[in-house]
């Protein structure tokens, strides 16, 4: 009987222990973790900003603008151009501007030379074959890499925030959230042009050098007296020219006035010739 009412109070405590422990699992896998509040639309936009924000990448190919100005001078004028187009044509150029001119004693001409880059060197060379001297001969390069990566990683980060106010925009439903969306959309899309545009110019500036190139022949001074005479005589015939058509012109403009100066004079020779006996 010891036995038994041992065994009984024994198992009634484990009984007990396993109701107590019981309820404590249920009441701890109940227990629920609320999620953080949602966070505004402008948090997100700018969280989505900070996270499109990327460095740019160091293996970028280095942005050059090459540059030069030449002057010298020859004794064939129209030699030394037809060798400048041969050249130009070897390089791949383009002319953009082309004048000449005539100083007192000196007979120049001026070009400007679009050259792509990776012929600037060569073109520059064939160029000065045959000059002893050069007045002025000045070549630059400007490094605007860091310029270019600055553009280009502005403009890419501008695309991706048009692209997630684009998505914002399909989810809006109030007409004042549509209207402020649009407006930053519209915004956004005129920075986009503007640095696409930037872009461009640089692009266009790297890709193509500028040469201008200033040739001149020094006349002796017999032929550039002849000259400077017979342009001064030219002036003179011009001048008298247009003196006569002005002459010309002005009395064409007081044509009433000469016809009553005409009769006047007409009635009064007449009566003259009455009061003579």
């Amino acid at each position: 009987m010891r036995y038994i009412f041992f065994l009984s109070v024994i198992f009634c405590v484990l009984s007990g222990c396993s109701k107590n422990e019981a309820p404590n699992e249920a009441s701890i896998s109940a227990i629920k973790i609320s999620p953080p509040p949602p966070a505004s639309k402008s948090e997100y936009i700018q969280k989505d900003q900070d996270k499109n924000l990327e460095a740019p990448s160091p293996k970028i190919e280095q942005k050059i603008i090459k540059q030069a100005s030449l002057r010298f001078e020859t004794n064939d004028l129209e030699e030394t151009y037809k060798q400048i187009q041969t050249a130009v044509k070897q390089s791949q150029g383009k002319v953009q501007s082309d004048s000449e001119g005539k100083d007192y004693g000196t007979l120049y001409r001026n070009i400007t030379i679009r050259v792509p880059s990776q012929n600037f060197d060569n073109f520059i060379n064939t160029i000065s074959k045959g000059v002893s001297y050069f007045e002025r001969k000045e070549i630059t390069a400007e490094d605007v890499t860091e310029q270019y990566i600055d553009l280009t990683t502005r403009l890419k980060n501008k695309r991706k925030l048009e692209e997630r106010y684009l998505q914002i925009l399909q989810k809006a439903t109030k007409i004042s959230e549509i209207l402020e969306i649009e407006k930053q959309i519209s915004i956004i899309r005129e920075e986009i042009e503007a640095k696409e545009g930037q872009l461009k110019y640089l692009e266009s500036r790297v890709s193509e050098s500028t040469v201008t190139i200033e040739f001149f022949k020094n006349l002796p001074e017999q032929e550039a007296v002849q000259l400077s005479y017979g342009s001064k005589v030219w002036t003179a015939i011009k001048s008298g020219f247009f003196s006569l058509s002005s002459f010309f012109i002005s009395i064409i403009s007081i044509w009433p006035f000469i016809i009553i100066i005409v009769v006047l004079a007409y009635f009064i020779r007449k009566r003259i010739k009455r009061k003579k006996p």
